[in-house]
């Protein structure tokens, strides 16, 4: 094997993630790719242009020569351009077409992985133009096909692979971020503690920790009258947490003990992806 031992997860994770949507998609009718998802503007067939367009710029492809219309209302920053040309290019593709780039893509990606030699610490051009570790790369993929699979289930009402190794490392890295958005982003004042207590597919209990500096720490110990305790289910956490859907809509989904103006503040900042 020359997969260095610490990328594997993250390459497994993918594969079993990019296999799932392949398998999804494949026996899809014309109008079954039109449905809309929970990314605005995006239909079924957007996400996958979009999972194809930047697998193929980790492949190294050169992206392509295309005008975007000006009437798309969902492209409001330089980051959602970057991220539709991709997408836009292959808005009028049919299912069999989609399907057969789709599987040629985890095919030319799959081989290359297999013969991926550099360590994890190798600096390479990310798929936004910036500098990034292999590692770090490899990680933003699985989480990123994870989260899209979720997406594609939702708009096809085929859920499933909740608790699958690409939703493992999305809770890791989703919790990687939970310090800001208590410390820094929500404003939870100083020596204060927020519990967060998620059950179904994925449990996990973190408290984050608010030093006398407004740093905020996680760790897996419960403490003595937090200021703030919500519990949620799995995958509304990780909707919110992706900003798939706002508070407001999973509210009864969501139990506050505690300070209800610093709970709305957290959930108002919860969303930690573009």
């Amino acid at each position: 094997m020359t997969v260095h031992p610490s990328l594997q997860p993250y390459i497994d994770a993918w594969t079993h993630s990019i296999e799932a949507i392949s398998e999804l998609v494949t026996p899809l009718t014309e109008g079954e790719w039109s449905r809309p998802t929970d990314l605005p503007g995006w239909s079924v067939r957007d996400v996958v242009s979009h999972i194809i367009g930047v697998e193929c710029e980790m492949l190294g492809d050169p992206r392509p020569i295309h005008t975007l219309p000006r009437d798309l209302f969902h492209v409001r920053t330089d980051f959602a351009r970057r991220m539709e040309l991709q997408v836009d290019v292959r808005r009028h593709h049919t299912g069999p077409e989609m399907t057969a780039e789709l599987e040629y893509t985890v095919i030319r990606r799959a081989r290359s992985l297999r013969n991926e030699t550099r360590s994890p610490e190798t600096v390479l051009r990310g798929p936004l133009g910036e500098e990034r570790s292999l590692q770090f790369l490899l990680r933003q993929r699985a989480f990123d096909v994870w989260v899209h699979e979720q997406d594609l289930r939702r708009a096809l009402n085929a859920p499933g692979n909740l608790d699958s190794p690409g939703a493992q490392i999305t809770r890791d890295l989703l919790l990687l971020a939970l310090p800001k958005v208590v410390a820094k982003d929500a404003g939870a004042p100083a020596g204060s503690s927020v519990v967060v207590d998620v059950g179904g597919p994925v449990e996990f209990m973190r408290t984050v920790r608010v030093d006398a500096q407004g740093v905020g720490t996680v760790d897996a110990s419960v403490p003595l009258g937090p200021a703030v305790t919500l519990s949620m289910d799995w995958e509304v956490y990780m909707r919110l947490a992706c900003g798939r859907v706002r508070p407001a809509a999973v509210a009864e989904q969501i139990k506050i003990d505690g300070d209800r103006a610093l709970a709305d503040s957290i959930l108002g900042n919860f969303a930690i992806t573009p």
